[in-house]
């Protein structure tokens, strides 16, 4: 059987999944039933749906489901100000070299915008911070091949909208399971927030940059300017450049499996 994971990126991630959410007891914070969730895509988690979530909105998406047979579900658990609750369980089986489903939360720019509250764009060469945390924990029922990343998009111009084509995506991978590996090729092992990082370079109809995290990790406290501008040391992406887009999520492989997602916040600026 072949290894796991060649993660293919040629993908207009669209949309989706939600639960209903009910407003509690005023203020800001929001709490969604969850005890209900759907156990299958037919059950109510369709792809092409989006949840708002404040300033992000989730995103059910299969863009890779052609390649295998299967489900992803999506549901929001709570919104307070700037952090917000989820989780995403997924069951595929079939091709364990493609990703099937890419379940995320989505900050700015994913073909097109949901939201003006965003502070994207910016430059890269302006160095603005990108304050990213997370707190998740994954639970798997059948083993596969997953990731549980951040996946960042540039253009070389601020003005996008749904027709723009990337000029680069990068993620960071922060656990992986079933032997998944990024598109592309290993170029080098680097050191950024206090962690070692394999960096993957690859390309489909835009360059693909992954930084793969030596060592899982279930946290994340990071710039995700940092991994920008590591990568402009290296040539790779200019300071010229825009980051437009920020996603959390994780990739499905193979595999049954649930990601619940206790904390996130993203903060641009």
């Amino acid at each position: 059987m072949a290894a796991p994971g060649r993660h293919r990126s040629s993908r207009k991630r669209f949309l989706v999944a939600l639960l209903a959410a009910a407003t509690l007891g005023g203020g800001t914070l929001i709490a969604l039933d969850t005890a209900a969730h759907p156990a299958r895509a037919a059950d109510g988690c369709a792809p092409n749906e989006a949840t708002p979530m404040g300033k992000y909105w989730l995103n059910n998406n299969t863009w890779g489901s052609g390649s295998g047979s299967g489900w992803t579900c999506t549901w929001a658990t709570y919104q307070s100000g700037n952090t917000i609750g989820w989780g995403t369980h997924h069951d595929w089986t079939g091709a364990p070299e493609s990703v099937k489903s890419y379940a995320s939360s989505v900050l700015g720019w994913h073909w097109g915008w949901k939201s003006n509250a965003t502070g994207l764009p910016v430059r890269v060469s302006a160095k603005t911070p990108v304050r990213a945390k997370w707190s998740y924990k994954v639970k798997e029922s059948r083993p596969g091949a997953y990731n549980v990343a951040y996946d960042l998009w540039l253009h070389d111009r601020p003005d996008t909208d749904w027709q723009s084509r990337p000029k680069h995506e990068v993620m960071v991978w922060l656990a992986k399971g079933g032997g998944a590996v990024p598109l592309g090729t290993r170029q080098q092992r680097v050191r950024i927030a206090g962690a070692s990082w394999d960096l993957y370079a690859g390309r489909t109809d835009w360059n693909v940059y992954s930084f793969v995290r030596v060592g899982d990790t279930t946290a994340s406290d990071l710039d995700l300017n940092d991994f920008l501008q590591a990568l402009v040391r290296r040539g790779l992406v200019a300071p010229a450049d825009y980051l437009s887009g920020v996603e959390a999520g994780t990739e499905a492989f193979t595999g049954k499996a649930q990601l619940d997602t206790s904390a996130y916040e993203v903060n641009v600026g």
